[in-house]
């Protein structure tokens, strides 16, 4: 069997979910800081904000590459599970702005959590939506 040029799809599985457990550390992290658990330090924070940050640069990196990997690329016209994921992804991208709502922070925590096992489970049955 001859491997194709480029990154092999399994590395590109691996480094996805390693950037979705950086993500998730540093949601949870910034969760808790929101909520006034994270005391006043600014390093943490920061460290946190560069997790999500760099986690998320990873993820659509990463996500992009299995695409590709799977044969789905050069066009828009992406299946509805592709799509949602985006979604998914814009949506705990914009969750760095927790801090700004601290109030929200305690049901928050219970949404990231949920928000990642609906990205898996588009990822691992692929439906059309």
């Amino acid at each position: 069997m001859r491997i194709p040029p480029g990154m092999p799809l399994l590395a590109y599985k691996v480094l996805h979910i390693f950037s979705a457990f950086l993500l998730f550390a540093g949601l949870g992290a910034l969760t808790l800081h929101a909520m006034g658990r994270g005391g006043r330090n600014d390093r943490g924070r920061r460290l946190a904000a560069i997790a999500h940050g760099v986690a998320l640069v990873l993820l659509v990196v990463s996500g992009f590459g299995l695409l590709a990997r799977l044969g789905l690329t050069h066009d828009w016209s992406w299946p509805a599970w592709v799509w949602a994921k985006l979604v998914i992804w814009l949506l705990l991208g914009g969750a760095l702005m927790v801090r700004r709502f601290p109030a929200a922070a305690g049901w928050l925590w219970w949404v990231w959590p949920l928000l990642g096992g609906l990205a898996a489970a588009f990822a691992l049955y692929k439906p059309e939506l």
